[in-house]
């Protein structure tokens, strides 16, 4: 093992807060330039290529993020079992999860690639996609789909890298494909100098072309550094569908993956109410959506970090750092989401009028924001809460938390009194929601059983788990298998 490179990815020793800060700040750097990027592509679709156009590439992007929300509860569960690994010492499983979440990756991705490929066409017109923006929609999705394999297999080496303990070096890499993909869309859209003018295909294009060569750039960097997780010659041992690795990446991750799914389609049900109040409501709406994006930045970033510092320490069985993780991430989230929640009650206004020209929709938007911004640090909390109990491989009741608040709650609170008390009901249903989540997340936390949960039923080599299970808190009996 090269002790040294293992180290330098070491979260089970020194400052938790100090660990946890710059773990976070490549992942919130990233969700904004993620965010940037994307909100810069649809400037150049909807102000030069007109409605129709801009239709279809939101048809074609829902299609796409419903795709990567299938594929991010199987890369969590990956980080997870790598970050277990790592926390043990264990390099050599931390490779038998590498090859077969490659294999598994790479399968998956071609699948759909292809099947996404030959079936745009049809995807789009079940989704009742309008008849003028069909075709932008289908060129556009044809290319997004052939780019699958690609941006799987880029996201897949993301989150392995994210579970050895380094942050930095994916960010630095989605800078490359960001800087790219910007950077080329002009360019392919209006066909300007060399490039051909493909109007909504290049945009398209400009995305693909920035993941394949940012994949390609990053492998070359890991092999040339000789990353110790990189499989060489003499490794395909490691290389091979291990059964249970297998099993625990779908069994654990398709619950994480469903929560991105509870959210997305709670957010959906929300539209189609508000749309029966008018455009205006609608439009105030989401502009205040667009802001509460990037207050909830920070949460889904130290989320992320201290999932990836709790499973390292749980896989060394270090559970005091795990607690501690915890106790600072929830401080951590709720300073950096109430700075940014204070800063946009104190320029509300201003803030809306980046996303909208009308005082009417202003007005509805900052009302929407005085109710419901300071909601977005107990979602924080949350959040955090969650990443630490998923770090066991307790994945199942923040999945049900969610779906709870979400469905049980928060909907059918706004479905059966926005008719009657008018808009504030829906409002009032995001911090109801946002506390009840709270409450039953921090039930879970302190009386749950999560700290006996384990990600693989058993050892990686088909027999039973080490005594020194990553999952086995130390002092403590280890739980039968689940």
């Amino acid at each position: 093992m090269d002790v040294a490179r293992v180290n330098k990815g070491n979260l089970t020793e020194g400052p938790i807060g100090k660990s946890l800060v710059l773990f976070a700040m490549p992942l919130l750097l990233g969700n904004v330039l993620q965010s940037l990027n994307g909100s810069i592509n649809a400037v150049w679709i909807g102000h030069f290529l007109g409605p129709s156009a801009f239709a279809g590439t939101s048809n074609a992007n829902n299609i796409m993020f419903l795709m990567l929300g299938t594929i991010f509860g199987v890369g969590m569960a990956a980080t997870i079992l790598v970050a277990q690994s790592i926390g043990a010492r264990d390099v050599d499983q931390a490779k038998r999860v590498v090859g077969s979440s490659f294999l598994f990756f790479l399968t998956f991705a071609l699948l759909v690639g292809i099947a996404g490929y030959l079936l745009s066409a049809d995807i789009l017109r079940a989704m009742h996609t309008p008849p003028d923006a069909l075709r932008y929609a289908t060129s556009y999705l044809r290319i997004i789909f052939a780019g699958v394999p690609f941006m799987f297999l880029y996201n897949f080496i993301m989150t392995i890298l994210r579970g050895a303990g380094d942050s930095k070096t994916p960010f630095y890499f989605l800078i490359l494909s960001s800087v790219l993909d910007a950077g080329l869309n002009p360019l392919f859209i209006f066909g300007l100098g060399p490039f051909p003018r493909l109007g909504v295909a290049g945009s398209a294009l400009a995305t693909l072309i920035g993941q394949v060569v940012s994949l390609a750039c990053i492998l070359l960097y890991l092999y040339r550094t000789q990353h110790f997780l990189c499989l060489r010659r003499g490794d395909g041992r490691y290389l091979r569908f291990n059964g249970v690795i297998i099993a625990s990446l779908i069994r654990k991750g398709i619950p994480m993956g469903l929560q991105m799914i509870v959210v997305s389609s709670s957010g959906i049900a929300m539209i189609n109410l508000i749309n029966s109040f008018g455009s205006v409501a609608t439009a105030a709406f989401g502009a205040a959506m667009q802001i509460s994006n990037y207050v909830q930045m920070p949460a889904m970033a130290i989320g992320g970090a201290v999932s990836t510092i709790a499973a390292q320490n749980v896989g060394a069985g270090k559970w005091d750092r795990v607690h501690r993780t915890t106790l600072l991430g929830v401080l951590v989230n709720v300073v950096m989401t109430g700075v940014l929640v204070a800063a946009i009650y104190l320029f509300n206004h201003a803030a809306l009028m980046l996303f909208v020209d009308s005082e009417r929709v202003a007005a509805i938007g900052m009302r929407i924001n005085a109710i419901t911004l300071w909601g977005f640090v107990l979602f924080g909390v949350t959040f955090v809460i969650s990443g630490v109990v998923r770090s066991t491989g307790a994945v199942t009741v923040p999945l049900l938390i969610t779906f709870f608040a979400l469905w049980c709650v928060r909907i059918p609170l706004s479905y059966v009194f926005a008719h009657r008390f008018g808009l504030d009901a829906l409002w009032w249903s995001f911090p109801i929601g946002f506390v009840l989540g709270t409450g039953l997340s921090a039930a879970y936390y302190r009386f749950g059983k999560w700290r006996s949960a384990r990600m693989m039923k058993q050892g990686p080599s088909g027999g039973p788990p080490s005594s020194a299970s990553p999952s086995t808190p130390a002092g403590e009996p280890a739980p039968a298998a689940q």
